[in-house]
């Protein structure tokens, strides 16, 4: 649970509205394949479910006041793969900002399996 001070109050946001943001978020990008499994614990939620978990490979923690977001993916053969890390963490960064108005000190992009 995150929970922020704005003006008018407190306002808590759950883990997995995070993930669910990010992951949709991650999904929508160019070259995306797929989330992949960021521990053991992801492996298995993704076999019980039997469905791509957008939560899956997405972690959200904060540090002073900002989030830091990790992602784990795989993405198309072929792929800029530096570029596309760049333009992720970009709209990740503006998609969590503009929907919670929390910053975001910095989005980890881990491209862990490579899809033909």
């Amino acid at each position: 649970m995150i929970t922020s001070r704005f003006p008018l109050g407190d306002v808590s946001f759950s883990a997995e509205y995070f993930s669910t943001l990010v992951g949709e978020a991650t999904k929508q990008c160019y070259g995306v394949a797929a989330m992949a499994p960021r521990d053991l614990t992801d492996r298995v939620r993704s076999a019980v479910r039997g469905v791509d978990d957008s939560a899956k490979g997405v972690r959200v923690t904060q540090e002073e006041g900002r989030l830091v977001i990790e992602l784990h993916i795989a993405v198309s053969y072929g792929l800029n793969i530096s570029t596309a890390a760049r333009s992720i963490s970009h709209r990740v960064k503006d998609e969590v900002e503009q929907a919670t108005g929390l910053k975001v000190a910095r989005v980890v992009v881990s491209v862990d399996d490579v899809v033909a």
